[in-house]
């Protein structure tokens, strides 16, 4: 009674070859969601990046009761700077923007007053950021300073 049974293991080349494909379509079908995503992400944390600074030259300027500008460093693209009006003591500064995010409307650039206010503004100031895949930031300032955000064209 002695049976020889052969025993297989491993895989079969077919099947290493179907499983090769399936990932190979399901790798390309995902490609373009993840360069979307990234894109995204990364006009996401710009536009954060550019909150966190105003909210900073506010501060700065409630607190020493002086004038604070941002304003880009040779675009808003490129970076910009915090720094005191009246003495050019750099505050704070951000490096360029993330690949591919693009500011497509800003103003020349902002000042708050020794109260946290606008200087000179009468209407809302806005920063739109785009990510390259179509999805846009607005970040309006309000005359009195205060930003906001949302996920959308600015008006």
């Amino acid at each position: 009674m002695c049976k020889t049974r052969l025993q297989s293991r491993g895989f079969t080349l077919i099947e290493m070859m179907t499983v090769v494909t399936i990932m190979t379509v399901l790798v390309l079908a995902a490609v373009p969601n993840m360069r979307s995503l990234i894109a995204n992400q990364r006009a996401q944390s710009a536009a954060y990046d550019l909150i966190a600074d105003l909210a900073l030259a506010r501060s700065e300027a409630v607190k020493r009761n002086k004038d604070v500008a941002l304003n880009p460093a040779t675009s808003w693209t490129g970076g910009w700077t915090i720094k005191t009006v009246a003495t050019g003591e750099v505050v704070g500064q951000r490096h360029p923007l993330g690949d591919g995010v693009q500011v497509t409307r800003s103003p020349a650039g902002v000042t708050y007053d020794g109260s946290g206010r606008l200087s000179g503004a009468t209407a809302t100031v806005r920063f739109e950021l785009f990510d390259g895949y179509g999805s846009y930031r607005c970040i309006s300032l309000d005359p009195s300073g205060q930003p906001s955000t949302r996920t959308r064209t600015c008006p």
